[in-house]
């Protein structure tokens, strides 16, 4: 049997080990001028288990995050159909309505018989809307200031105002500014117009004007021109809220539209 060759042996164990001498001061240069060590033919340890666990605590608190965003992410689609706290789901009533010459009104009920939970007026004139939407479709933001918001009591407690309690609102038709809106309780005259409207689950029409169901910020402008239709109910945010109303042969993109922002 052939002996090793102790000489080659010796030899690459002195390279292997200057080698491994060598890395270990190139790391090492920029710290050894501030905390020189002793002993320079020591390797530096290639494993830092306080690095490693940083890197450890650091996956952690990724995989945290992530399960964080995805729970956050499904609550809210849980809750996008509804708000509790308007009474109002994710199906409503929308009816817009006013005077030839007058403003449009624009209410939102659960169903035909219910009193409107969201009831605003609009500077458009009612004429101007159905030109509107004989040309295309219409995109309707209303948008309030949130700097305005002002807490309400409510069984001793204080809360926010909700956003269909909003008094005024900016108003922009298909992306061109046109006034603004104001919030209206249901008066009489309004509830008379609804309630001539109960049995129209959907449609268009005129009703004849009289002196007890006039609106419209006009007066004396005329029949009444209503459309009433379902709307689709869209809960974004407490500060955001859309209506989308619905086709009937449910195809294609909603004729009208309706944001309210609060920003």
């Amino acid at each position: 049997m052939a002996k090793p060759n102790t000489h080659d042996f010796a030899s690459k164990r002195h390279n292997s080990f200057h080698w491994t001498t060598k890395v270990g001061s190139d790391e090492n240069d920029d710290v050894s001028s501030h905390n020189p060590l002793p002993d320079r033919t020591k390797p530096v340890p290639k494993h830092n288990p306080s690095s490693s666990s940083v890197i450890t605590h650091k996956k952690k608190l990724q995989t945290f995050a992530v399960s964080r965003l995805r729970s956050v992410i499904s609550s809210l689609s849980r809750a996008r159909p509804g708000n509790n706290n308007s009474g109002l789901g994710s199906r409503v009533v929308g009816t817009l309505f006013g005077s030839r010459r007058g403003h449009v009104h624009f209410s939102v009920q659960k169903d035909p018989t219910s009193p409107p939970a969201f009831l605003i007026e609009l500077a458009t004139p009612i004429s101007g809307l159905v030109k509107e939407m004989a040309s295309g479709l219409v995109r309707i933001a209303l948008e309030c200031d949130k700097a305005k918001e002002v807490a309400k009591e409510e069984n001793g407690d204080r809360r926010p105002r909700r956003l269909v309690e909003e008094p005024a609102w900016r108003t922009y038709c298909n992306g061109k500014k046109c006034g603004f809106a104001a919030r209206r309780e249901c008066g009489e005259k309004e509830k008379k117009v609804l309630k001539a409207l109960e049995m129209v689950s959907m449609g268009a029409g005129v009703l004849p004007e009289t002196e007890e169901t006039s609106v419209g910020g006009g007066g004396g402008g005329g029949e009444i021109m209503y459309m009433r239709a379902k709307f689709e109910r869209i809960v974004g945010s407490r500060d955001s809220e859309a209506f989308y109303m619905m086709n009937p042969d449910s195809n294609g993109a909603p004729e009208l539209s309706i944001y309210l922002l609060r920003i």
